[in-house]
């Protein structure tokens, strides 16, 4: 199996303003998601699948306030999400595409081709939990300081276990028909994604952005990052 789009990630103040921002943008309540005990987070999930992209969905995610990060003292959470100047962003603007994930057949390998291009994509943390449909199980890689890195257009890489999220969610209707990439160093950043399998992806020299284009209930939705 090649690298492939996983899902986009939506990061939100709060779970409810997240779902108040999907319910505005895409014209649909998310799915049900789930919490995140290690990280202190939780999420709701979207179906964005379409012939280019199988199995993606979009998570839409924030700290879970009631809940503190099982992980050790010091090491933040996943996507920025402890970064000042991100909360300050989804403070003034509201809930954000900030990053997206990528699922490779063997993390281990892909951690190691993005070291030989000198990028420390983070150590591979296991992480579960229970849904009704049974239980998901994935390797996800983490840095300590929690960067995405290039502004969040260098993907997260995952490896799910026998159960992937998105064969049980519900079609809401919404498809993603794909996504483009900047970043002033565009060279670098078309390295890294050829290295760990990632084709099909347009990178272009330019402010950092992340950008996806959906096929929506309310017709195509443009998300942009805009350097966040």
């Amino acid at each position: 199996m090649p690298a492939r789009i996983d899902h986009l990630v939506i990061a939100a103040r709060s779970l409810d303003e997240g779902v108040q921002w999907c319910e505005a943008t895409f014209g649909i309540a998310p799915g049900p998601g789930g919490i995140h005990p290690l990280m202190g987070t939780h999420n709701r999930l979207v179906k964005i699948a379409s012939a280019a992209f199988p199995r993606a969905y979009l998570e839409i995610i924030a700290i879970d306030p009631d809940r503190q990060p099982s992980r050790p003292a010091g090491l933040h959470r996943w996507f920025d999400l402890d970064d000042s100047a991100l909360q300050a962003s989804l403070a003034q603007h509201g809930p954000r595409l900030v990053h997206f994930v990528v699922q490779v057949p063997d993390a281990d390998a892909a951690i190691q081709a993005l070291a030989r291009q000198r990028i420390d994509r983070g150590r591979l943390i296991e992480a579960s939990r229970d849904t009704p449909a049974g239980r998901l199980d994935w390797r996800i890689t983490v840095r300590d300081d929690g960067q995405r890195l290039f502004y969040g257009t260098l993907p997260t890489l995952i490896e799910w276990g026998a159960v992937h999220p998105s064969d049980t969610m519900a079609d809401a209707g919404i498809q993603l028909r794909g996504i483009s990439l900047s970043h002033p160093r565009a060279d670098d950043l078309a390295a890294a994604l050829h290295a760990i399998g990632v084709a099909g992806i347009p990178v272009s020299a330019g402010a950092p952005k992340l950008r996806a284009e959906l096929d929506t209930p309310r017709g195509t939705v443009t998300l942009d990052s805009n350097g966040i």
